[in-house]
């Protein structure tokens, strides 16, 4: 029986030994973890762009549209079948998450099909969104899989942006986005992977009118008060992000804090999150997703194999070479992980890890096991 903890601070913890640590060797991956701050700036507001992203970008496709927070330091936890086995930093600081907040959108899709919203993952958008974005030759045959997925290939512009802004991009350690926001031919929907926050943008507005209400009402209602998770985390979206829907004036969220705005949560509360996906979506004996659409979020895409709805994973063991390959995770800029290893009933969530070092963290801790 998995354990569940109760709303607030009440979660069980166990030893490192207990929870199948080596104690000299968890200390020492810990240390580790603290070493392993980010370079990125306190203050995005203050340094004027986002590593890796606007500082990048052609004006005026690089202005903020929502948000920043000024960003705390490394911090982070480990569960062991539930259960907290060590944590450090400041693990309640509400923050930035960058694109974790993607993997939250795979979320409430989940919720969208389980309650007929959306007949099924293939059904097209343009069934639902009927004010234009899917009314092209290109863009009408875009379905759900392919936003969730990422290789829809929509193109438009969307609040300000176009997509043309994250063609070819690269994510990851050693990405090399010299040519990002070039133009690049479009592909039939479906049979070309590009990470494009434009177009995952693009999925949280499909949602808002599929939902007819703000996501984040969705995600407290549905989500984040049955799992008892703090009432401070936020999902701030554009300031023009709004659409009209039954007459009503909504702000539609992104994806990610590319250009600001994005969830601002703790640590704890993202661990509440992975708990409830690692458990397909059950939460102390109640089922709060379709059953088998968490499992569905992490088997691979037919054109990326490390990569399933909105969720990375470890194929051939790309990502994370001395970890299972059946682990997968949420990642944000930054760099922060929700990660999640079903093999050994472990998850790991980490905030501001230098990205060039967190396989290595992952490894040291994977490694800690007795």
């Amino acid at each position: 029986m998995s354990y569940f903890p109760s709303g607030g601070f009440d979660w069980e913890t166990l030893s490192s030994m207990e929870g199948g640590f080596n104690p000299t060797r968890l200390k020492d991956a810990l240390e580790l973890a603290d070493t392993f701050e980010s370079p990125w700036p306190y203050d995005l507001d203050t340094a004027g762009s986002v590593p890796g992203l606007t500082d990048i970008e052609k004006p005026p496709y690089n202005q903020a549209l929502g948000p920043y927070k000024p960003r705390g330091r490394n911090n982070g936890c480990i569960l062991k079948s539930g259960k907290i086995v060590a944590k450090w930093g400041d693990v309640d600081r509400v923050d930035m998450t960058f694109s974790i907040a993607k993997s939250y959108l795979s979320i409430l899709t989940g919720i969208a099909i389980g309650d007929g919203l959306i007949t099924d993952v293939d059904a097209l958008v343009s069934k639902t969104v009927t004010t234009g974005e899917f009314a092209s030759e290109q863009n009408m045959s875009i379905s759900w899989r392919h936003l969730l997925d990422q290789t829809s290939e929509w193109e438009g512009t969307l609040w300000e942006k176009p997509d043309l802004v994250d063609r070819n991009r690269q994510v990851g350690a050693k990405a090399d986005n010299s040519k990002k926001g070039e133009h690049r031919d479009l592909q039939k929907p479906g049979t070309f992977y590009e990470y494009n926050d434009v177009r995952v943008n693009l999925l949280a507005m499909s949602l808002l009118h599929a939902f007819r209400r703000p996501l984040p009402e969705i995600l407290k209602e549905r989500i984040m008060d049955p799992i008892g998770a703090s009432d401070n985390w936020v999902w701030n979206g554009y300031r023009n992000s709004y659409v009209k829907i039954d007459g009503k004036l909504m702000q539609s969220v992104p994806g990610g804090t590319h250009w600001g705005g994005g969830i601002q949560i703790s640590t704890m509360d993202h661990a509440r999150f992975a708990l409830m996906v690692h458990n397909d979506g059950e939460w102390d004996g109640k089922q709060l997703l379709p059953e088998g659409w968490c499992q569905s979020l992490h088997e691979p895409s037919k054109v990326n194999e490390g990569y399933g709805f909105l969720w990375w994973l470890n194929a051939n063991k790309a990502l994370w070479p001395d970890c299972p390959i059946s682990s997968y995770a949420a990642i944000g800029a930054g760099t922060s992980i929700i990660w999640i290893n079903p093999n050994d009933d472990l998850i790991v969530i980490a905030r501001w890890i230098h990205d060039e070092k967190m396989a290595e963290l992952l490894s040291t801790i994977v490694q800690a096991q007795n």
